[in-house]
């Protein structure tokens, strides 16, 4: 199946949908066989070939889909997962697109499908509507070798839709279709626990702390994740109007950031966050690390990143390219970051392998803004590699 979408159409989407409904478990799992990825070895070298027969070394895809590994680098990302409108030109308004080209997105599903198509191990957890486009998104997942079978469809709610502007700068600006939307009602007694018990990371945002019942199924599922052993990756991914204000976005946020271990944000956030402090300032930024946090990332789009940790703290420039979407490309970045780290937790203590980490992570995001759409602009490992190589720093 093609990710790349033409113009705004609800025809040929997906006409066996139905069809397709009948193949899902009532916990909202595939029924058909799994396809994952095996994990990435070492930095920088090139991944071994994906398995894709069951019973192969890495991967064992049973008729009910169940998920059996010993893959030590598995990364489970939770929360939201949705369908964007992307205009086919850029610096107009809504209501001025002429048509629109729809792209599976989702800060957490991004990041679970970056990962995948980098060579790494993902799974995806959250709720869909019982409707065309929530089985067009699990079937995207399942092709792009995420684990879906964390997945819940609600025959009540729709999927949700986000229609984007974007700016000629490729900035964008969101207009949300969720009141409420599936990905808000998943419940705690919905949660798989097996997939979080085997993850290495358990990554997730801010938006599922909204509102119930899924603020409590995110608690739940990532205390479970971190008494499981897991590191817990948070991305706050602020977008303001989701939220009933300001103040709420700000204390929702706040509200978990002391248990996560890795932690990325914007300069915008940590302006946001700290009520206007300069996100450049160095010691505004350490007033947000926490005594058990282990990583804390600040990306600045084309500029790349810094990062913070208990012993160093630098910066990584990014890569120079010409933008046309920035949808999907902080998560890109944390994909690359989570890859690596899942891979091989020791990079913290290593400042150099960590650099050269941020900087692997800084060309996955580069590479997302080259093309409309967050998950069809998602790099391979192989894109990524040919990227440090041809561009200039």
């Amino acid at each position: 199946m093609a990710l790349h979408a033409s113009a705004f159409s609800f025809t040929g989407l997906a006409s066996n949908s139905r069809l397709r409904a009948q193949n899902f478990s009532e916990r909202g799992g595939f029924k058909r066989g799994f396809v994952r990825a095996v994990a990435v070895p070492p930095l920088f070298s090139s991944p071994r070939p994906l398995c894709r027969i069951s019973g192969c070394t890495g991967a064992v895809a049973g008729n009910n889909s169940s998920l059996e590994t010993s893959d030590s680098s598995f990364v489970v990302c939770f929360g939201e997962m949705l369908i964007d409108f992307v205009p086919t030109i850029s610096g107009l308004s809504l209501g001025e697109a002429p048509a629109f080209k729809k792209a599976p997105g989702g800060a957490p599903a991004n990041v679970a499908v970056g990962i995948a198509r980098l060579g790494g191990s993902s799974a995806f957890i959250g709720k869909v509507g019982e409707d065309e486009f929530g089985y067009m998104l699990a079937d995207i997942l399942k092709e792009n070798n995420v684990n879906n079978q964390g997945m819940r469809f609600d025959p009540g709610a729709r999927t949700a839709l986000a229609f984007v502007t974007l700016r000629n700068d490729g900035e964008r600006e969101f207009m949300f279709y969720r009141n409420p939307s599936a990905d808000m009602l998943l419940e705690e007694k919905e949660l798989d626990l097996d997939i979080i018990r085997k993850a290495k990371i358990f990554h997730y945002g801010s938006i599922s702390l909204i509102t119930e019942p899924c603020k409590s199924a995110h608690i739940a599922a990532a205390k479970f994740a971190k008494d499981a052993g897991a590191l817990l990756s948070y991305d706050p991914n602020l977008r303001l109007p989701l939220w009933p204000s300001a103040e709420s976005a700000r204390d929702g946020i706040l509200s978990i950031w002391d248990t996560a271990d890795i932690i990325k944000t914007s300069e915008e956030e940590i302006s946001f966050l700290t009520k206007g402090e300069d996100p450049y300032d160095d010691a505004v930024v350490r007033k947000l690390f926490h005594p058990n946090l282990k990583l804390l990332l600040v990306t600045e789009g084309p500029q790349g990143c810094r990062y913070y940790t208990k012993e160093f703290t630098g910066r990584v420039s990014g890569l120079k390219v010409n933008a046309v979407d920035t949808t999907g490309a902080g998560d890109a970045f944390v994909a690359g970051v989570l890859l690596q780290l899942a891979t091989d937790i020791s990079l913290l203590q290593d400042e150099g392998r960590l650099k050269e980490a941020l900087r692997f992570a800084n060309a996955c995001g580069a590479l997302t803004v080259m093309e409309r759409g967050a998950i069809p602009a998602l790099p391979t490992w192989q894109a990524v590699m040919n990227a440090l190589v041809n561009m200039v720093a």
